[in-house]
């Protein structure tokens, strides 16, 4: 797979400000909080800008309202000592077995 080049001219504004085109800002999810770039000078005056999230894209999903509020559920049932260990996956099979049962 080989990734996809585009060139595109942005003006350099008077204390050297960059405004990056709405389109990549949103795509590179640029528009949210946090959100940085990281700029690399190469030794053949090259300059390179990569976006620098907060939150790894592949990990956002972790950091949705929904999945962080079953988490808080959870450390609530571990702090009240409301969890089963097993020693096996046998025994947790087990264990779901009699769960059914019920």
């Amino acid at each position: 797979m080989s990734a996809s080049t585009t060139s595109r001219y942005l003006g350099v504004q008077g204390r050297g400000t960059i405004a990056l085109p709405v389109d990549v800002r949103r795509r590179l999810h640029l528009d949210e909080p946090g959100a940085q770039v990281e700029m690399t000078e190469r030794d053949d005056g090259v300059i390179e800008l990569r976006a620098a999230l907060p939150i790894p894209a592949d990990q956002r999903w972790f950091w949705t309202d929904r999945w962080q509020e079953r988490e808080r559920e959870v450390d609530e049932h571990v702090a009240a000592g409301r969890v089963t260990r097993h020693e096996s996956t046998e025994d947790f099979l087990n264990h779901l077995e009699e769960l059914e049962a019920e």
